[in-house]
């Protein structure tokens, strides 16, 4: 298929240095190496000669679209692209001034360069000394999720799916370096998430706090409410709450001390022995009753 017609379908039609660069990889890839060897074929080689000249020009580039009409799925996608990269020698590079002018975040900068290497610092650390020399931090996928933690954290909104397709990676490594840079440089490119403490959050009771001797009341247990010496201003400071509980305690101890005081004056003695009272049953009145007498 003709580099123009993919160029084409894949919306890059209007960028003519992209065709040129990526018609000028596919010679280089024909001439290098055979690319039928590494299981790539002629239309997914255009594909990802194209890819890798959008990358270059910092232009836009639908990966799915172009896995789409690779007819591979994006894992194999990816393994033919880092292959047919390798093999042209061309490293696609993602610089943090560019990312910062393109998306209106040039204040970002120096954090992103400050996190880049301090996670550089610390990755390595964490690796055995046999692995550290093979590392490779220059691939555009740590610049643009520095890059896009540095804009989540100072509450900037940047395109993920953007730079996603400018550093040329899948959706799934970005968010695993994303995540890595996250745990490592937590203090850099990490969120706090804010918990408040209940002693902070004041509801309606809040506007009752403004004078000092009111926070003090408030601030005191409620055994104090027993105090029965307390004079007329310090009452009067008391919150409409605690005032009301201690109207209501007065009260009932009023009631309590009556309702004893009552019980106390008709309860009996229980020494003094009690008397039966005597049953006075008054005897009816005799009844002559006249017997007829028998008939002779």
């Amino acid at each position: 298929m003709d580099m123009s017609a993919i160029a084409a379908r894949l919306g890059l039609s209007g960028s003519r240095p992209v065709i040129r660069k990526a018609g000028e990889l596919r010679r280089l890839c024909d001439v290098n190496f055979d690319s039928s060897v590494l299981g790539i074929g002629e239309v997914c080689k255009a594909i990802i000669c194209l890819e890798i000249a959008a990358s270059k020009f910092q232009v836009i580039f639908d990966r799915a679209e172009a896995v789409r009409m690779s007819g591979m799925s994006e894992k194999a996608y990816i393994r033919s692209f880092n292959a047919l990269q390798n093999g042209l020698g061309v490293k696609t590079t993602l610089d943090v001034r560019e990312l910062g002018i393109q998306f209106g975040c040039v204040r970002l900068i120096p954090f992103v360069q400050k996190g880049l290497s301090l996670y550089k610092e610390r990755f390595l650390a964490a690796l055995p000394p046999s692995r550290r020399a093979s590392t490779d931090f220059g691939r555009p996928v740590f610049t643009a999720a520095a890059f896009y933690l540095c804009a989540k954290r100072h509450k900037l909104k940047v395109d993920k799916l953007k730079l996603i397709d400018l550093c040329g990676t899948s959706s799934t490594e970005f968010t695993t370096v994303s995540t890595s840079m996250a745990d490592l440089c937590f203090d850099v490119f990490g969120i706090a998430k804010e918990k408040k403490d209940p002693k902070s959050i004041k509801g309606n009771r809040g506007l009752l706090d403004v004078l000092p001797s009111k926070r003090k009341h408030e601030d005191d247990s409620d055994s104090s409410d027993d105090e029965s010496s307390e004079d007329d201003q310090d009452e009067l400071d008391l919150p409409t709450h605690k005032r009301q509980k201690k109207m209501e305690k007065q009260a009932y101890n009023e009631w309590k001390s009556s309702v004893l005081s009552s019980n106390k004056q008709t309860k009996t003695d229980p020494a003094k022995p009690r008397r039966q009272a005597q049953l006075n049953f008054k005897k009816p009145a005799d009844i002559s009753v006249e017997v007829p007498s028998a008939a002779n």
